[in-house]
């Protein structure tokens, strides 16, 4: 005995890493998610799970939040807001498509079974009052889902909501699914940004109230997410990753906000624990979401060489799922933002869709070989991947899609520029960028990205510097760089126009962001 004693203590000492690995399998960290209380009419046994189904609902943890919720439903067949919370897992309200239409018949019948349960007597399960209006405001969300709009639908769900949490201000889930609520139905066109601000007023008060809820700093990060909000995000940011670090969407978040005010060293931070984390946990969604922020982190902070080993491991990945539109927009993305923002149009020229991809993923890939063959001086070549963009534009307003059909719009009108540059057409060319960037400053982006690939406005600036106006590309640089500060291409930009022009200003290496 003594002797095998010896023999493990030498190999800890020889392998330490192996060692720890297998302590580390045999005694996995505790699950923080954060601390939710939401009472039930349920059985006293399940209200924990109950709430942990809950938290992991606050964290974007779908799969795992209908785990939960179907657990709490096998011990009490009668808990009606188990069924609530299986529904509540089809309901992606921040992500695209909100509602899968492939889940809408599995969840429009566990609603119908958490309000027939609710409809009952007033047996242990069958609800409160306070919990049949959580479940009649969900079935909003599903009825008729075949014949009405999801706007509409949401728009009704956002009202119910507004009434449920009206009648229960005590009532702290009440508040911040009404909240998420009217994040969910913030109109992109409003540069006022008043449904987000509505949420801040929700939540602000209950972040200081409850400072381990995890719904809370989620929320109010997507209140924050825009260049007018985003200075008020920071606080939220750097609580949420430390509150539920078990979610991986928990620790992606904080970088939306690191996004928007140029922090790029906080963003890596953030997309890799996130990364890493969703890899071990099998959400491959949530890993590559993280990892398109992350290449796009890497390429404004110079680390180019980091950028390619991501897209890399993208490569190397098992088959995915392009026409799951998560997937399928960072798969297509990173290397995209990679070959554009790098300037490398030959290998932009090169790219090929992926035919499974939604019609607003293809675009991207179009725009790519657009670029590439105008920046090349192709411009009948590139003419022709604009009339496919143009297509596409046209593929989506019919379908109702108008945010994404006006995205492919500016991405055409940017391939139609540069095309008019290589034919030496240098006014229409600048017409029809400020057009495109005019747009795009507009409209608000969602949160699958961190960003255009490369601004319109910032590429105006690159236009006119083309053009030697470096006074006029000047004043553009420094609005894109309000709207997104520290990014590369820009700052880049604006001190090449200021050397041009004779303006003082320090080198693009030695401007940094704000913190």
């Amino acid at each position: 005995m003594f002797q095998l004693w010896r023999i493990c203590l030498t190999l800890a000492f020889l392998f330490p890493s192996s060692f720890a690995a297998q302590e580390t399998h045999d005694h996995p960290a505790p699950e923080t998610l954060g601390k939710v209380s939401f009472p039930i009419s349920c059985k006293p046994s399940v209200q924990q799970q109950f709430g942990r189904g809950v938290a992991l609902l606050h964290s974007f943890a779908y799969t795992a939040a209908d785990n939960a919720f179907r657990g709490v439903a096998e011990q009490d067949p009668r808990c009606a807001m188990a069924y609530w919370g299986m529904a509540m897992t089809h309901f992606h309200q921040l992500w695209e498509p909100a509602v899968s239409p492939a889940t809408i018949p599995l969840a429009q019948g566990e609603i119908e079974k958490a309000q027939q349960i609710g409809a009952g007597s007033e047996q242990i399960g069958a609800g409160s009052e306070r919990e049949r209006k959580f479940i009649d405001a969900l079935g909003r969300i599903y009825q008729d889902a075949a014949t009405v709009p999801y706007r509409t639908r949401a728009l009704n769900y956002e009202h119910a909501m507004r009434d449920l949490a009206a009648e229960n201000r005590n009532d702290v889930e009440a508040q911040v699914f009404y909240a998420l609520a009217l994040l969910a139905n913030v109109s992109p066109s409003d540069k006022t940004h008043a449904k987000q601000k509505q949420a801040a007023d929700l939540l602000e008060p209950l972040d200081r109230a409850y400072p381990q809820h995890p719904g809370i700093p989620h929320y109010l990060i997507h209140a924050y997410d825009n260049a007018e909000l985003a200075p008020r995000g920071l606080a939220a940011a750097r609580a949420y990753s430390k509150i539920a670090p078990s979610a991986p969407h928990a620790l992606h978040m904080p970088s939306h906000i690191f996004t928007r005010l140029g922090l790029w060293d906080d963003s890596i931070a953030s997309n890799v624990a996130a990364r890493d984390a969703a890899r071990r946990q099998g959400d491959t969604g949530e890993e590559l979401h993280a990892m398109d922020y992350l290449v796009y982190a890497y390429l404004q902070s110079g680390r180019d060489t980091d950028a390619a080993l991501v897209i890399e491991q993208l490569r190397n990945m098992p088959l995915l799922d392009a026409g799951d539109f998560k997937i399928g927009y960072a798969a297509t993305a990173m290397p995209v933002r990679y070959m554009v923002e790098r300037r490398q149009w030959a290998d932009a020229v090169s790219i090929v869709p992926k035919t499974s991809a939604s019609p607003q993923v293809v675009a991207i890939a179009v725009w790519a070989r657009g670029m590439g063959l105008a920046r090349s001086g192709r411009a009948a070549e590139a003419r022709k991947e604009m009339d496919t963009l143009r297509r596409i534009e046209g593929q989506l307003r019919a379908s109702g899609n108008d945010y994404w059909a006006t995205q492919v719009g500016i991405l055409a009108r940017e391939v139609m520029a540069w095309s008019a540059q290589a034919d030496h057409k240098p006014d229409e060319a600048v017409a029809l960028m400020r057009v495109a960037a005019d747009g795009e400053d507009a409209i608000e982006k969602l949160p699958v990205t961190p960003g255009p690939i490369v601004p319109a406005r910032e590429q105006l600036g690159d236009l006119l510097l083309e053009q030697k106006h470096p006074d006029l590309a000047a004043k553009e640089f420094k609005t894109a760089l309000a709207n997104a500060p520290g990014r590369r291409g820009a700052l880049q930009g604006a001190a090449q126009a200021a050397k041009l022009s004779g303006q003082p200003m320090q080198s693009a290496d030695d401007v940094r962001p704000p913190r």
